[in-house]
């Protein structure tokens, strides 16, 4: 194991590491940042050389209720510029009630990712993947790989390979 690696897995949260080898296995491009903390996509943006708001992909868990028994997570990626339309996403799911995950849902559905740390990665969490094609238009991406610390930018067409996320308009 290279220094690099270990430090990552010393220094970050475990899915930071995780990311990054499946970069690796499949030979994508990628880039890291190691930053101050930053919790919104705005901080975010500001210290992100070479890469704009609209290039973040902001990956938001919420909850959709169903019944009163049935409910589930998802997760919705969206540009870091953009809000979600919660009635586009009361019709793709055929749901009216719908909310952000709590601190502590977000927490135990991803093993200890702070809020403002999540990655766009929900199939690494067992969560469906909604994300906004308007995200897709740019070459690469960038986001949180887990940690507030912690960014990567990668092409978007490799994550969508790797993710395989629905592709429905939810921004406003």
């Amino acid at each position: 194991m290279t220094i690099i690696r270990l430090k990552i897995r010393e220094t970050y949260h475990p899915v930071v590491a995780q990311i990054i080898s499946l970069l690796e296995e499949h030979y994508y491009w990628f880039e890291t940042f190691e930053h101050k903390p930053v919790r919104t996509s705005q901080e975010a943006a500001k210290i992100r050389s070479g890469y704009s708001l609209e290039q973040g992909a902001k990956a938001l868990i919420v909850r959709l209720k169903y019944s009163k028994n049935e409910s589930k997570f998802v997760m919705l990626v969206l540009p870091g510029d953009a809000r979600f339309d919660k009635q586009k996403v009361a019709e793709a799911f055929k749901t009216k009630d719908i909310r952000f995950a709590t601190e502590a849902e977000v927490s135990e559905i991803t093993s200890g990712v702070e809020l403002g740390g999540v990655p766009p990665f929900g199939n690494l969490f067992g969560l469906e993947v909604i994300v906004d094609p308007s995200l897709l238009e740019h070459e690469k991406i960038i986001f949180n790989a887990g940690d507030r610390r912690f960014s990567i930018a990668m092409n978007t067409a490799d994550y969508v390979t790797l993710v395989q996320p629905k592709v429905v308009r939810i921004i406003l």
